[in-house]
C-alpha cells in the first residue's frame, strides 16, 4: 500500500510539476512581471532583484520542468525531493502572504492558462506539500527507471529543450497564447459587460495620519477618528468583486481624448505596441519606419501605443522621424497585449487578425 501511495504522489507531483513549468515557460516574460510585483514595494520591498525578474523567472520554471522530469524517473531521488521540498515551501510561503495580506492578485502558478485567487493558490501549495511529505518519507520506494547512463542523457536533454524554448518565445511570440489579447479575439466584444453581471461592492475609505502612522477609516469611523488625525487621502475599496470582462483596461488617449472606439471601428489597423519606449529594443525601433510605409500604402490605419510621457514619446519620434499618432495607454494592459517591445498587431474592425514579435516583423501581412 505505502508503495502504491509513494507511486501515485511521484506521478501526481511530477506530472504538475512539469505542466506547471511548460505553462510559465511558455511565456516567462509574464512570470518575470509576477516576481516584480512580488519584489516591489508594497510587497517585499526588494527592488534590487527587479532588474534580475526575468533570469530568476527562467531558472525557476527551467527548474520546475527538470525537477518534474528527475522525480519520474527517479534520478538522483533524494536530492530531488529535498529540492521539490524547499521549493513547494517557498511558495507555499508566497501564497499564504499573498492570500493573508491581499498584495497580489494572482500567483502566477499557472501562467494566463489558469487564474487562481491567492487562497486556492495556496490550497493547492498544501496539496503539493502533503504529496511530497509522502515521497520525503517513503524514498526507498523511488527506483530509477533506468540506467545511469539514460538517466544522466534524458535530464541533459530535458534541460536544452528548455533552455531553447525559453530562447524561443523570449525571441518570437509564445507557443501558445493564453493571454485575452490573443488572435481571433474581437476587443469590443470582450470588453462588453452582461446586462445580469454582478456588480461591485465598493466601499468608501479614508486615510488619516495617527501618530504618524497611515491608517484606514469607513465612513461610519469619520465621526469618532481619534484626536489629532490628520486627512491624507480617500480611495474606493472593493469589499466583493463584481463581473470583470476578459479585457478592461485598454483605452487609448492622444491628447487627453478617448480614442478607443475610433480605432476599433477602423477596417485596417496596425498597433505598434510598445508598453515602453525607453526600454524599447532599438533594432526594432528601426524597423518601425519601414512597415509604416507599406502599411500605409495599402490603407491601414497606424498608430503607436506606449505607456510612456509625453516627453518621451516627442524624443522618440523625433529621433526616429516617426509622422503617425502615438497615443497613451496603460503599461500593464499592453504589456498582456504583447510582452515584446515593440511588438505589431494588425485589426479589423476591432479583431485581432495577426501578431508579431519585432524580430518577426518580415512575416506581418498586410
Amino acid at each position: 500500500m505505502k508503495n502504491f501511495i509513494t507511486q501515485f504522489s511521484r506521478l501526481f507531483v511530477g506530472i504538475l510539476f512539469i505542466i506547471s513549468g511548460l505553462i510559465k515557460l511558455n511565456d516567462p516574460l509574464g512570470f518575470s512581471y509576477k516576481l516584480d510585483e512580488y519584489f516591489s514595494e508594497p510587497v517585499f520591498n526588494m527592488p534590487i532583484f527587479i532588474p534580475f525578474s526575468l533570469a530568476i523567472a527562467l531558472f525557476l520554471v527551467i527548474l520546475e520542468v527538470v525537477l518534474g522530469v528527475m522525480l519520474l524517473i527517479g534520478y538522483k531521488s533524494k536530492w530531488t525531493i529535498w529540492s521539490l521540498l524547499l521549493l513547494v515551501v517557498l511558495f507555499t510561503f508566497l501564497t499564504f502572504y499573498s492570500a493573508y495580506f491581499d498584495v497580489v492578485k494572482d500567483c502566477g502558478c499557472f501562467g494566463d492558462a489558469l487564474h487562481l485567487t491567492p487562497w486556492q493558490s495556496f490550497s493547492k501549495d498544501l496539496i503539493l506539500l502533503f504529496f511530497i511529505l509522502i515521497l520525503f518519507y517513503n524514498q526507498k520506494y523511488i527506483k530509477p527507471l533506468f540506467a545511469n547512463k539514460i538517466q544522466n542523457i534524458l535530464v541533459l536533454i530535458s534541460i536544452a529543450l528548455c533552455t531553447f524554448m525559453g530562447y524561443w518565445v523570449l525571441n518570437h511570440l509564445p507557443l501558445k497564447d493564453f493571454r485575452p489579447y490573443k488572435v481571433g479575439t474581437n476587443i469590443r466584444k470582450s470588453m462588453e459587460i452582461p446586462d445580469n453581471a454582478p456588480k461591485s461592492v465598493v466601499e468608501m475609505v479614508f486615510i488619516y495620519k495617527v501618530k504618524g502612522v497611515d491608517k484606514e477609516f469607513t465612513e461610519k469611523d469619520l465621526m469618532s477618528l481619534p484626536e489629532g488625525a490628520e486627512f491624507v487621502d480617500r480611495k474606493d475599496k472593493v469589499i466583493v468583486q463584481g463581473y470583470l470582462p476578459p479585457i478592461h483596461d485598454f483605452k487609448l488617449e492622444l491628447d487627453g481624448e478617448d480614442q478607443t472606439d475610433m480605432i476599433l471601428s477602423k477596417e485596417k489597423t496596425l498597433l505598434i505596441v510598445a508598453y515602453d519606449l525607453e526600454k524599447a529594443n532599438v533594432a526594432g525601433l528601426k524597423k518601425i519606419t519601414e512597415l509604416y510605409q507599406n502599411a500605409n500604402a495599402k490603407g491601414y490605419y497606424v498608430a503607436l501605443l506606449t505607456g510612456s510621457s509625453t516627453d518621451v514619446i516627442a524624443d522618440v519620434k523625433k529621433k526616429y522621424n516617426f509622422s503617425f499618432d502615438c497615443l497613451f495607454c496603460d503599461a500593464t494592459a499592453l504589456k498582456t497585449v504583447e510582452r515584446a517591445n515593440p511588438s505589431f498587431v494588425l485589426l479589423n474592425h476591432g479583431t485581432i487578425t495577426q501578431k508579431a514579435h519585432y524580430n518577426d516583423s518580415n512575416d506581418l501581412k498586410f
